[in-house]
């Protein structure tokens, strides 16, 4: 059984963190179509958005994964949770296999190293933020901070 915290007393700080990665994406993807308007889709060129390499296939999968992380972040149940694990490992699987074809022409994205370094802390951020902000019943959250005592005070286990 895994063992998230269930109703994390952090966990509309959390949301708002989630919330500030969903906005900076959207952002970044709608500073990127202005940007790329009129470039092929899957360009090369150097076209910076905020601070990071984009083309236009890019802006616009920012445009609509930020659009998620924002829906994620408001959401209250669990569905946000399952979203924010979800857009996590999206960003640090997409880091890393751009990472890997950086220098190739299988950089389809047109990322930078710069733009792999914020996909991994923005991947690290929205992980944690599912770690932390999953929703039960009361009575389930006290059954797992008292497994949580018990784990951690038996000698044994």
């Amino acid at each position: 059984m895994a063992h998230i915290p269930i109703n994390h007393p952090a966990r509309p700080l959390y949301r708002v963190l989630s919330g500030l990665v969903g906005l900076y994406i959207l952002i970044f993807g709608i500073f990127g179509l202005v940007e790329t308007s009129g470039d092929s889709l899957f360009g090369r060129d150097d076209v910076y958005a905020l601070g990071l390499r984009t083309n236009l296939a890019f802006s616009l999968v920012s445009v609509l994964f930020g659009i998620v992380i924002l829906i994620g972040a408001s959401l209250r149940g669990n569905l946000g949770h399952f979203m924010n694990l979800t857009a996590g490992v999206v960003f640090l699987v997409v880091g890393i296999v751009m990472l890997t074809v950086l220098q190739t022409d299988a950089n389809i994205l047109n990322f930078s190293v710069a733009t792999v370094v914020v996909s991994m802390i923005f991947g690290l951020v929205t992980f944690a933020t599912g770690l932390y902000d999953k929703v039960g019943p009361p009575e389930r959250a006290e059954a797992e901070r008292h497994y949580r005592r018990t784990a951690s005070t038996d000698p044994a286990g």
